[in-house]
């Protein structure tokens, strides 16, 4: 499998290590080939490029350090041709192959007892494509370049079928046929093999396919966004087959390696990126993000952020909370409007409806954090933690200045600065003795005036 080259996604990242839908293209195709039954996958690189340390677990790597053009990169992966198999050569480039295509051209392949098999479809406009010439017994004669169309016969011009670029080879046939491919351009291109092998007796058939994704190449971030859009339509009908309800498809984004459990209800504007995990029987949205979070049964989350952290049954988020990494909600919990939580554990039952932020902090299993409660948790040099107990209460705009242990079934009173321990059952009050100034309105307006 080639790596693919070129520079017009005018990035310094490899053109092959590009995401779609958070997973290198390249990924994409060695997951392809593997799910096509490929016992041994092997990445030709170019040294130096930087695919090389990238190449998914379990594939090999072949680099090319010599000659130009498909054919010089499938010679540079000789040494890994077993004669005695069926050899495949994608693109890493082509993202959107599937496995199963892959399966019916290498069945197509041995059934025929071909040398040489190429995938093709009549579904495209192949302005520009390699046209397939078949001989009268249905067999591939040669593929006519049309690039460029000085020489092209009208014939060959009308033609509709085209070469996709996805081929199979009797692994000691395209061994052989490489090295009498001549340079052209300066460069081998793996094409010229097909004339030799015909050369020698050998048949050369070819796979008609409907699925036109298969021959959509990513050289531009242009092709990239056609790509990842039909990528990420089709995750998202596989999650509906699954159960998974998409009231508004299109405004939603999805990485590939989430999974969703039947009966969620993924709303508008939703983004689902990296190793998330959302359970069964959900409501994610409208306009949450979350990335690497792991979402238990039942919960709810609208207009929230979510990032590394643990959502349990039955919690509820937001709207317009954050949770950032280490926040971790346990059954039933809840993290409000406009409640950030870092690196903390919210037990059972515990909630924090509303204005509040707890950072490196344990709130114990039914406790319950009054508005714009503020555990304050880094003292300038270092971070410290907070502790509050099962079934505490905070009033409002409470501070709790940490290292901090609020009792279990203990209060604060509201605008309270928290410094010291409250033990458990206990009300813990920290302000200034409230004072009245009679007369005061009165000797502001007098100053107005004056």
């Amino acid at each position: 499998m080639a790596a693919g080259h070129g520079t017009r996604m005018r990035s310094e990242l490899p053109k092959v290590l590009h995401p779609v839908c958070g997973r290198p293209m390249l990924e994409w195709v060695v997951r392809a080939a593997r799910d096509a039954g490929a016992s041994r996958v092997v990445c030709i690189t170019r040294p130096s490029e930087g695919v090389s340390e990238r190449v998914p677990d379990g594939a090999e790597v072949a680099e090319q350090v010599e000659g130009e053009g498909t054919g010089s990169a499938v010679l540079a992966a000789r040494a890994a041709i077993d004669p005695d198999a069926t050899v495949v050569v994608l693109s890493g480039d082509v993202p959107l192959v599937r496995g199963e295509l892959v399966a019916g051209l290498i069945a197509a392949h041995e059934g025929a007892g071909a040398l040489a098999t190429l995938l093709t479809t009549e579904e495209l406009d192949p302005a520009g494509y390699g046209r397939v010439v078949r001989g009268v017994d249905g067999e591939v004669e040669r593929i006519v370049e049309t690039k460029h169309t000085d020489g092209v016969s009208a014939e060959e011009l009308a033609i509709r079928e085209i070469n996709v670029g996805v081929y199979a080879f009797a692994g000691a046939a395209l061994a052989s046929a490489l090295d009498a491919v001549s340079i052209t351009a300066g460069e081998r291109y793996l094409t010229g093999v097909f004339p030799e092998l015909r050369a020698r007796g050998g048949a050369i058939a070819a796979h008609l396919t409907s699925d036109t994704s298969s021959a959509m190449g990513v050289n531009t971030r242009i092709d990239l966004m056609a790509v990842e859009a039909l990528a990420r339509r089709r995750l998202i009908e596989g999650h509906a087959l699954g159960g998974v309800s998409f009231p508004v498809p299109e405004s939603v984004h999805l990485d590939a390696d989430v999974e969703i459990g039947p009966d969620t209800v993924i709303g508008p504007g939703v983004t689902l990126t990296g190793a998330t995990r959302v359970g069964s029987g959900c409501r994610i949205g409208p306009h949450t993000t979350a990335d690497g979070a792991r979402i238990g049964d039942r919960a709810v989350v609208p207009h929230s952020f979510l990032t590394d952290c643990v959502v349990g049954e039955d919690a509820s988020v937001g709207p317009f909370a954050y949770l950032r990494p280490g926040a971790q909600l346990e059954a039933g919990s809840k993290a409000g409007t406009f409640v950030e939580v870092k690196n903390s554990t919210i037990a059972a039952g515990a909630k924090v409806p509303h204005l509040s932020y707890v950072g490196d902090a344990d709130v114990g299993e039914g406790a319950n954090l009054g508005a714009g409660t503020i555990t304050a948790n880094h003292d300038g040099r270092e971070k410290h933690r907070t502790v509050i107990g099962r079934g505490a209460r905070t009033g409002v705009h409470t501070a709790l200045v940490a290292p901090v242990h609020v009792g279990d079934g203990a209060y604060t009173g509201a605008g309270s600065a928290i410094t010291g321990d409250v033990p458990d059952g206990a009300l813990g009050i920290a302000r200034p003795e409230q004072r009245n100034v009679e007369g005061y309105a009165e000797r502001v307006r007098e100053r107005s005036r004056g």
